[in-house]
């Protein structure tokens, strides 16, 4: 058992019982043995008055306090009114609560749907909610714009990309989770001794210790609880009014954003590849109506971004295999909007306040210093070269401040500029794009690194490679951390961003897989199975944060940029850009008065205007802009105090004094289900069907994107033909015409340049070019179209019979095999007569044979350790005389006269001689081994004759065995039936 381990909540289904006064909020875990109850008053017509006696109920104490409460609650005879308690409704969690010009609401959650797994730990998205009036109605004070509140708030669709988990901390990133999980013994016990939480003790009652009566120390497990990031939390301000008054298991916080799992199947080993996006709460909005950052530093379209690929062989924290890498997208750090007012496609860019010492990207970048560490690497990918200045503004307005804020900080630890022009890059028929993104993400990686949380791994040591070496990031005990964070921008964070994260994920996949001792080389090729399996997710990935910011689906994606998007592409890259222009002008006014009212950054009074009648949200938004700052930030040590003291290592992530006091510590028995995930994950108290779990309905590369043909390589590793693929990459092909097209469109790319052709032709890049492996096109190969003499004169039959042969074997059949392929063929020949003279004339070591022993480099401690069998010396003996007698070194007699001896005296019963002889001697005439009848016959009937007459056999099972011997020796003609025994 670990040391630590994360606390599961407590409270995970819920009903909401209803009497005239009062509501009972009934809680439960999972497996329904642990219950809390909730009273909430109902008489108050503004305020919220919740009482939570904070005591655990088992099942039998809430059906008694149920029918008291029920009792007590009925109304006399002939009295108007409901009687009783009555069931409201059941639940899976609590919002919150949230309060208008009315009383409070109570939001909760009613369906749920599993989304991803990993490593026991369920993440659930929201698929319904319900909201209801917590005062009674003969309390309740009516006011006229309450219903319009109701239906602004209830703008933003809670079922749609909202997750939670009971046991998984969904703001905090996996390094952060386990980092926490790994952090030394006596931190924890310290921690727990000096937290106001007494020291939890349970009694014979509560839980049954089998160590308790030998004397044996009962195992202390410390269950740890972190606070949640609150940028990344979108109902905080909801449960901010009860969050000192319940207790914690009642607090559940959920994400927005996107989260996504799919299975690689490698030769039928599992790997889970999760895509989890964090959408930032602060300064959030719509894609014109929030630009740049506000006056704390938090920039508009934020979104944490992080892949997760571990070993679902192996479920458990501790001995499992995880790994995951992070990078972050989000608007330019300045002051700067959008006018929309003009109804133009692109409104000019104007910048809003004057900031000549960087004051909001600093506290933009302190934020991701004290998250991330360092290097902080930006990507700008907004344009450089235009007609009229449009982005170019933002691009000379950054690097200044980029330039200003590092001469501050010491140079190991300064943050890195790209800019790059992608939308000019592509235009240009002679360079591609994606081998640009390559190797700037390859740089990118080998200077942030990744997390693995695993250091006994030997892949750099069996196949080494010398990219591993360049590795950056911070290597501890436990394995690897990363260290520092990629942030993209364009200046919408939609499609251009997610592109070039789609490829830096990439190259940290190879990297993940590599050092998971999956693949030999930490580098993946376009057009496998794995590429595709990664590519869907990153677009699925992509078309919701799109939707959720700008209004519509991505226009341009990963296909449009290798250039082997069909035709059909075009129409609906058209309706899209038309469907996000119609959002962004009608309706996003409206989501934006439901994001502000959701996030409580308007809170409404009846001494306030109304949140339609402001003109602008402005100042919501920017707190600070009324008044004057009391304590103002310095311009050079723009820097929280600690961060550079443990810098390349995050701050967040370091166990000192500051972190450790926002975690919540506990003692704990190994046995306890607050902290069982196995338990939790199997459930084995209730019944569950097997084809509902989320596993078997999870994206599997095996199903999904293998082809289905007999024959062909089932690696995930392997370069596909577009044809080849189950899911193709050029779309449906329904129709023959459209696939006909799509080849031609694949194959009329321009083939990709060399090093020196792109940086000769691109002015505009400011990093320097660098020779490496990666820069090799990964673009798709073109297919060659059938346009020779020689191939179009075949008839279409002889070319549909070849893919008829090629397709259900893998390989042409027609052909003659090639004269190397034969050669080879005799040579294995040759070898195998050779090798047999040699096993037939030599003496045999039967020591080199028989040795059994691991040859795996792994610690004995691995799971991945086999142990070697064990083999006694009377099997050895038998195995010494099958091998001897198959050389011809001895007859059988003289072999098999000790192994039968050797069987009637170890038997325990006559019966068991008998099984055992008649079974070993009809094996051996049936494999026609030359036995000497004499011996071997007259042991063998002598054997039956005392099983016979012995009194420990039943003479039926003796008799069946005569039998059936007989039968057998008769049939096989080798043997004359002894005369003493034909009866």
């Amino acid at each position: 058992m670990p040391q630590s381990a994360a606390t599961i909540s407590g409270i995970q289904r819920m009903v909401l019982y209803e009497t005239r006064a009062r509501y009972f909020l009934v809680g439960s875990n999972q497996a329904q043995t642990k219950h809390r109850v909730l009273k909430i008053d109902r008489t108050e017509p503004k305020d919220l008055v919740i009482i939570d006696d904070k005591h655990v109920y088992n099942q039998q104490e809430v059906r008694e306090l149920l029918g008291r409460l029920d009792l007590g609650n009925r109304t006399k005879i002939g009295q108007k009114g409901s009687s009783g308690l009555s069931r409201a409704v059941s639940a899976f969690g609590i919002v919150g609560f949230v309060r208008f010009l009315e009383g409070y609401y109570i939001v909760l959650i009613t369906k749920r749907r599993e989304m991803a797994d990993i490593g026991g730990h369920s993440i659930y998205k929201i698929e319904d909610t319900t909201m209801i009036y917590i005062p009674n109605d003969s309390v309740r004070v009516a006011h006229p714009d309450e219903a319009r509140y109701v239906r602004i708030f209830q703008n933003v669709d809670l079922s749609s990309n909202f997750y939670f988990s009971y046991s998984y901390d969904l703001s905090h990133s996996l390094q952060y989770n386990l980092t926490l999980l790994q952090r030394p013994y006596e931190l924890w016990s310290s921690a727990a001794s000096s937290g106001e939480e007494e020291v939890h003790t349970q009694s014979k009652q509560d839980s049954f210790d089998i160590f308790e009566d030998e004397g044996l120390p009962t195992q202390v497990v410390y269950g740890l609880q972190t606070e949640p990031y609150y940028k990344y939390v979108w109902n905080g301000k909801l449960l901010e009014r009860v969050k000192d008054i319940v207790h914690h298991d009642w607090l559940m916080y959920i994400i927005h954003g996107f989260c996504g799992q799919s299975k690689l199947l490698i030769y039928g080993r599992p790997v889970h590849i999760t895509l989890i996006a964090r959408r930032s709460s602060k300064f959030a909005g719509t894609r014109f109506l929030k630009r740049g950052a506000n006056c704390e530093g938090d920039v508009a379209n934020e979104v944490e971004t992080e892949q997760i690929v571990h070993d679902a062989s192996v479920m458990s924290f501790t001995a499992g295999s995880y790994s995951s890498y992070v990078q972050v997208r989000g608007s330019v750090p300045l002051y700067w909007s959008q006018d929309i007012s003009t109804m133009m496609p692109k409104p000019p860019i104007r910048l809003d306040q004057a900031d000549p010492y960087a004051h909001v990207a600093a506290l933009h970048f302190d934020q991701m210093l004290q998250r991330f560490g360092s290097p902080i690497i930006i990507l700008n990918l907004v344009k450089k070269r235009e007609k009229r200045k449009h982005e170019k503004i933002l691009s000379e307005e950054l690097y200044p401040a980029v330039i200003n804020l590092n001469q501050f900080l010491p140079p190991d630890h300064c943050i890195d500029y790209i800019a790059w022009d992608m939308a000019r890059y592509t235009k240009s028929k002679l360079c591609n794009v994606l081998d640009r993104l390559s190797m700037i993400a390859e740089n990118v990686v080998k200077r942030t690194g990744f997390f693995i949380n695993r250091s006994d791994f030997y892949c750099h040591t069996l196949r080494p490679d010398d990219r591993w070496g360049d590795l950056g990031g911070h290597i501890a005990s436990s394995g690897r951390v990363q260290t520092g964070v990629l942030r993209t921008n364009c200046v919408d964070c939609l499609d251009r961003t997610n592109t070039a994260q789609f490829m830096v994920g990439k190259c940290a996949l190879a990297y993940q897989l590599y050092a998971l001792g999956m693949i030999d080389k930490p580098k993946l090729q376009f057009d496998t199975d794995c590429v595709r399996l990664f590519e869907e997710l990153y677009e699925d990935h992509g078309d919701t944060l799109s939707l959720q910011y700008g209004g519509s689906q991505l226009v341009h994606r990963v296909k449009t940029y290798r250039k082997i998007a069909p035709w059909t592409q075009h129409s609906k890259d058209i309706m899209q850009t038309l469907s996000r222009y119609y959002s962004n002008a009608f309706s996003d006014a409206d989501r934006q008065d439901a994001i502000n009212l959701f996030l409580q950054v308007y809170q409404p009074s009846e001494t306030k205007p109304h949140l339609w009648e402001l003109p602008t949200d402005f100042y919501l938004h920017q707190r600070s802009t009324m008044a004057l700052p009391q304590d103002r930030r310095s311009y050079t040590l723009w820097w929280s105090e600690g961060i550079l003291s443990y810098l390349p290592v995050a701050y967040d992530e370091v166990p000192c004094d500051d972190t450790m006091k926002k975690v919540k510590v506990k003692r704990v028995n190994r046995f306890d289900e607050g902290i069982d995930i196995y338990t939790e994950f199997f459930k084995p108290y209730e019944l569950t069907c097997f084809d509902d779990t989320f596993c078997i309905a999870m994206t599997n590369s095996a199903r999904e994107f293998m082809p289905k043909t007999v024959g062909v390589d089932p690696s995930p590793f392997t370069v596909r033909k577009p044809e080849e693929t189950g899911k193709s990459v050029l779309g449906n092909k329904s129709n023959k015409e459209e696939t006909l097209l799509q080849r031609k469109t694949a194959a009329s790319a321009p083939p990709p340049p060399s090093e020196e052709a792109i940086s000769s032709t691109s002015e505009d890049d400011s990093e320097d070019d660098r020779d490496d492996d990666g820069s090799v096109s990964q673009r798709s190969t073109p297919i060659k179209l059938l346009t020779d003499s020689g191939e179009s004169s075949r008839t279409q039959e002889e070319i549909q019979q070849q893919q008829t042969v090629k397709e259900p074997y893998g390989l042409n059949l027609a052909e003659f095999p090639s004269e190397e392929d034969v050669l080879i063929y005799k040579r294995f020949a040759h070898l195998g007569e050779s090798q047999h003279t040699v096993e037939r004339t030599q003496h045999i070591k039967l020591a080199n044979i028989i040795c059994l022993e691991p040859v795996s480099c792994f610690p004995d401690d691995s799971v991945f350790s086999v142990c070697p069998p064990q083999v006694d010396r009377n099997s050895h003996d038998v195995f010494e005389s099958h091998v001897m007698l198959g050389q011809g070194q001895a007859l059988g007699g003289l072999v098999y006269q000790p192994f039968y001896q050797r069987i009637l005296s170890t038997a325990s019963s006559a019966q068991a001689q008998v099984t055992c002889v008649a079974s070993s001697f009809f094996c051996l005439v049936g494999a026609g081994y030359p036995i000497c009848a004499g011996w071997s016959c007259g042991c063998f009937y002598r054997s039956i004759h005392l099983t016979y007459t012995s009194a420990d056999c039943p003479q039926v099972f003796a008799f069946e065995i005569i039998v059936f011997s007989a039968y057998l020796l008769k049939f096989g003609g080798k043997f004359r039936m002894h005369a003493r025994y034909k009866t």
